[in-house]
């Protein structure tokens, strides 16, 4: 059975209220409006009468989204990343992104031609990271892991020395 236009209303404004503190007030007003909206949306459907929504055909690709994929290292910018697939732009490609276009970060990497140590966040965002590193001390922490890591494994790695045989005590 299908749920009623008021709770889907219900489960819209309860879903949005999980994330921002709304007021009682706020809440009822925003049910409200929400199933007005539905209602308004069901009587369209029943009608007819839907705005004909005008879609993008898939193969084709914005000029924009075509000029950065020729230099994609463009894309990454001061304060945004876009996406060469898409064309939608985000602070960093993350792998949940990347997972809609069925790629890896290192097959989008591959596939356009950048390095696969290059960052897929903005250039700012890896700059805060960088600077919250050398705060932290992290470089140095990693050359002291990194030595320590070489002592021990030079250590299991020498020759045990043999003891000394022991020598017979003399008889009296």
């Amino acid at each position: 059975m299908s749920k009623s236009l008021y709770e889907l209303a219900a489960e819209m404004v309860t879903a949005q209220a999980s994330h921002v503190a709304m007021t009682p007030d706020e809440m009822a007003e925003a049910i409200t409006k929400a199933y007005q909206t539905l209602a308004s949306i069901k009587a369209m459907e029943e009608t007819g009468d839907a705005p004909e929504v005008e879609t993008e055909p898939a193969d084709e690709v914005p000029e924009k989204l075509l000029k950065l994929r020729e230099a994609p290292l463009r894309s990454i910018r001061q304060k945004s990343v876009v996406c060469l697939e898409c064309g939608a732009e985000f602070k960093m490609l993350t792998n949940k992104h990347l997972e809609q276009h069925g790629m890896t970060a290192n097959e989008y990497r591959a596939k356009y031609g950048m390095k696969k140590r290059q960052p897929l966040s903005c250039k700012s965002l890896s700059a805060d990271r960088a600077k919250v590193a050398k705060e932290k001390g992290l470089a140095d922490k990693l050359v002291a892991a990194r030595n320590a890591k070489k002592a021990d494994a030079k250590k299991a790695k020498a020759p045990k020395k043999k003891a000394a045989p022991k020598a017979d005590a003399p008889a009296e």
